[in-house]
């Protein structure tokens, strides 16, 4: 790493800094910014804050075998389909009466990929009925028609809208569906009474509830839709799960009682909670991948028994995958976002979290967001940098005599030459390891970002540089067809990531004076990372790429403190200390004792021959 090397980087450092303020969002975009989070805060809508409406016949009426029209809650099976629109300043919801259903869900303050309104479902691939034992037949209100209950057309009060759908049996026996939504959030409140109905439907004690949905494609990426995409739920012992994220998958529950049911896409979920807990849940999950516009189909059998006031309480919440809003509105709803496994999970709830929160009140752009994540990462770690940094530097300085022990000893003998090694160490007083130890202790924090910047929300739409949406790849080329290990596109950001790992590794090489096989083996996951990482957020590589950056800069000021000379004389001085006041490590011990055994051996299958 000489001088001109130095003066290579420093320009680089110059050249991303430089980039930072001439590619800066100019003070028009940050006006309409901060007008657009103006209005968030202050609560201003579009349009009515409150609406409920019907809307025009959605579909012709169905033809019904006569025989079944004279089954229980049978006349109910003709109808037309209307919808009718509830909606507050987040959500717009549309129900429909067939099946007294949410027909569709649209989240009025997002925006698809392709900039359209963002509808978590709609259609007849999405069921959301009941099914019940009538007489001698079997009801599924799902092929029912319900009628809007003409006071339920009006607004509710001043915080909220209601809604009644009502599902007739006779003018006294029925079953209600009320929906109830408040004037801003995402919650849905959900209540079902049967009135009436004790001799009419078998078993009122409880409920089978048949939910399917078929998930939208919402975002650029459609394998990481369909790879954060899965059924999650927490039961009432507050223990949580997941699956379906990896493959196609059955899960019957019923040791134990759900509280509720999520059906999760990448940044947006459907939650179905039950006040009093599901009994017995039957989930499947499948994929279909013809389905270009269609990600998952999810669905959930769910037993729910009726409370003491003869109702089923229910609650939907249709939101974002924001951290902080979903820990808002309580009941474990947070552990939807995959913060990691183990220690994982703890970094980024405990440290990584609170300090981007803290980040965020500056109103800062999320690209320089995270420059001073990295940079504060960055100065934490930089004391096992510095020892990792140092004990590289004492390796290089035995290099030499470490290539007169292979030269006197000789490849064909490994173990006598490792046993060398450990006794140069040893009177040394170097540890091979240190240099390893120190980025070994790193490795979780490296990986608890990769699980962090995926599935953050903050990046969704947000804009950095000639990154349109950090949130996703930034594919500065397209190819139109699959190319395997790197997909139908490269990210420009990825490449440059891979570039300055390759780099990086290069002067690591210098630094420690690996040699041989070893030397090479460290170019080879720079380049696994790039077919790896092509298809992640352009902000999880940026961050890797401001990482490789900084630890650039870090080498470089440490050079300036360590000097080789001193080093090379603090080994010699080593060397001349007796032998009884050299502090052994616990390693080495054990590693002098596995070569001896293993002398021995070759030594005893020599004389054997």
């Amino acid at each position: 790493m000489d001088r001109n090397t130095f003066t290579g980087l420093f320009l680089i450092m110059i050249i991303i800094f430089g980039s930072f303020w001439l590619f800066k969002p100019s003070d028009a975009q940050l006006k309409k910014e901060a007008e657009l989070q103006a209005q968030l805060k202050q609560g201003k809508k579009q349009g009515s804050n409150k609406i409920v409406k019907l809307d025009t016949a959605k579909l012709a009426p169905k033809t019904v075998d006569s025989a079944a029209l004279k089954a229980p809650f049978g006349s109910t099976l003709e109808g037309i389909e209307k919808l009718v629109t509830v909606e507050n300043k987040d959500l717009r919801i549309k129900l429909s009466t067939r099946g007294g259903r949410i027909y569709s869900v649209e989240l009025k303050q997002f925006k698809t990929a392709d900039n359209k309104p963002l509808i978590l479902f709609d259609g007849d691939a999405n069921k959301f009925g009941f099914n019940f034992a009538a007489g001698v037949a079997n009801v599924n209100t799902n092929d029912h028609y319900f009628t809007p209950s003409a006071e339920g057309l009006q607004v509710a009060g001043q915080d909220s809208s209601s809604i009644t759908m009502r599902l007739s049996y006779s003018p006294t026996q029925y079953i209600d569906y009320i929906y109830s939504l408040k004037g801003e959030g995402y919650k849905v409140g959900f209540v079902i009474k049967a009135t009436g109905l004790d001799n009419v439907i078998a078993n009122t004690s409880s409920l089978t509830l048949n939910w399917e949905s078929s998930l939208h494609r919402l975002e650029k990426s459609m394998q990481l839709d369909r790879q954060y995409s899965m059924i999650q739920y927490y039961d009432t012992n507050n223990d949580f799960d997941y699956f379906g994220d990896t493959k196609d998958d059955i899960k019957d529950i019923a040791d134990k009682k759900l509280q509720w049911v999520s059906f999760k896409q990448h940044f947006f979920s459907s939650v179905l909670l039950s006040k009093d807990g599901f009994s017995k849940s039957s989930l499947s999950v499948a994929t279909d991948t013809s389905n270009h516009a269609d990600i998952k189909q999810l669905k959930a059998n769910l037993t729910v028994a009726r409370n003491s006031n003869g109702t089923y309480p229910f609650e939907f919440y249709f939101s974002p995958n924001r951290y902080s809003l979903l820990a808002s509105e309580g009941h474990g709803f947070e552990k939807q976002i995959n913060l990691g496994w183990g220690p994982l999970k703890y970094i980024n709830r405990v440290a990584v979290i609170p300090v981007f929160n803290v980040l965020t009140k500056f109103n800062w752009n999320y690209g320089l967001i995270i420059l001073a994540l990295t940079i504060i990462l960055k100065l934490v770690l930089s004391p096992l940098t510095y020892k990792s940094y140092l004990s590289m530097a004492k390796m290089r300085v035995l290099k030499p005599e470490m290539d007169e022990i292979k030269a006197k000893v000789g490849d064909d003998n490994p173990t006598l030459l490792q046993q060398e090694y450990l006794k140069l160490y040893k009177k040394a007083g170097v540890n091979p390891l240190g240099g390893c130890l120190p980025l070994v202790l790193q490795m979780p924090i490296v990986i608890a970002f990769f699980r962090f910047f995926p599935g953050l929300f903050e990046l969704r739409g947000q804009s950095f540089l000639w990154m349109h949406d950090l949130s996703t790849y930034d594919s500065f080329i397209t190819f139109g067809f699959n190319i395997p290990f790197l997909g139908d596109h490269l990210s420009l950001m990825c490449v440059l990531m891979t570039i300055s790992t390759l780099i990086y590794t290069y002067f690591n090489n210098q630094i420690s004076g690996v040699s041989g096989q070893m030397k090479y083996i460290g170019y080879i996951t720079p380049i696994i990372f790039l077919g790896a990482l092509n298809g992640y957020p352009a902000g999880l590589n940026y961050y890797y790429f401001l990482a490789n950056m900084f630890t650039f800069l870090q080498q470089y000021i440490i050079r300036l403190m360590v000097d080789d000379k001193k080093i090379h004389s603090q080994i010699q001085e080593n060397k001349k200390k007796p032998e009884d006041k050299k502090k052994k490590s616990g390693f080495a011990t054990r590693m002098e004792e596995m070569m001896r055994q293993q002398q021995q051996a070759q030594t005893g299958a020599k004389k054997g021959k």
